[in-house]
């Protein structure tokens, strides 16, 4: 019998994490929810949750040193998975109600509200899957669901032509264009709740988690 993989789920405070600790033992996966450090470092994925405001997450990250645990593991290119809100702490900003707060600084860009007529995006809604994904293996023509009202809407990442440039999904609501989903080396995100998501959502967990 194969033996499954460990993954935590970061417990820092954000809501909502029972749902995406099922998800994932559905995948296959051998879960902990713990904010515990070593724990988070030394399992196989760790997964960056994240639901509300992106400052309260940011502090709630700080509490339990997220952002020292999430790079010491892409350091050592061991795969982080961001979920909503986790993945928008990843890039360098977020701006919510005149607040700007200082993100992971994984990749750069600015988190900002959308510009579409009905706030928040809330629902499903189909994505621009890029050629040789490997997160939506299966389910390039599927629909997510969504529930934010602010994303990133510019991709600022600039490759050297050394390394493969990162695979960037994107998705549309009221016109404005935002990043959906990202995939860049062993730092995968998505925008949406694949936990939410349905058999789509379960098949980029369970390809998430068969690629550690």
């Amino acid at each position: 019998m194969r033996q499954s993989k460990r993954v935590v789920v970061l417990d820092y405070g954000s809501g909502n994490v029972r749902s995406v600790v099922r998800a994932l033992e559905r995948a296959g996966a051998d879960v902990v929810l713990t904010a515990d450090k070593k724990q988070a470092l030394d399992a196989y994925g760790l997964v960056v949750p994240g639901v509300g405001a992106f400052r309260a997450c940011m502090d709630g990250l700080a509490a339990v040193k997220g952002p020292e645990i999430i790079g010491r593991r892409l350091a050592g290119s061991r795969p982080v998975l961001g979920i909503c809100v986790g993945m928008q702490v990843l890039f360098q900003h977020g701006s919510e109600h005149g607040v700007e707060t200082d993100g992971c600084f994984e990749w750069p860009g600015k988190v900002e509200r959308l510009q579409a007529e009905v706030i928040p995006h809330m629902g499903w809604n189909s994505v621009e899957v890029p050629q040789g994904s490997q997160l939506f293996a299966g389910a390039e023509g599927e629909r997510f669901y969504f529930v934010h009202s602010y994303g990133v809407r510019r991709w600022e990442l600039v490759t050297n032509g050394r390394t493969e440039p990162p695979l960037v999904t994107w998705a549309e609501h009221g016109g404005d264009r935002f990043v959906a989903a990202v995939e860049n080396g062993p730092l995968w995100a998505t925008q949406f709740h694949p936990e939410k998501s349905g058999d789509a959502g379960a098949q980029l967990l369970r390809n998430w988690v068969s690629s550690l």
